[in-house]
């Protein structure tokens, strides 16, 4: 389990603070944390930076579009 005691979440700029269905991403040593904005304390996803860096690259084509 990655120590999150020093990570910095950080939401998209387009997020624009209404609330709704927001993540909160932070760089850390062993790859990416994600979290619910609303709900940071309930627990986190980690993946490797090589796995995120797959997963953004997709959604920008589309590919996980419904």
């Amino acid at each position: 389990m990655p120590d999150l005691t020093r990570a910095t979440w950080r939401k998209s700029t387009r997020s624009n603070g209404a609330g709704g269905n927001c993540v909160e991403v932070a760089d850390l040593d062993v790859g990416i944390g994600i979290r619910d904005s609303k709900a940071p304390d309930t627990g986190h996803l980690t993946f490797t930076t090589r796995v995120w860096v797959t997963f953004l690259a997709q959604a920008k084509t589309g590919r996980h579009d419904r």
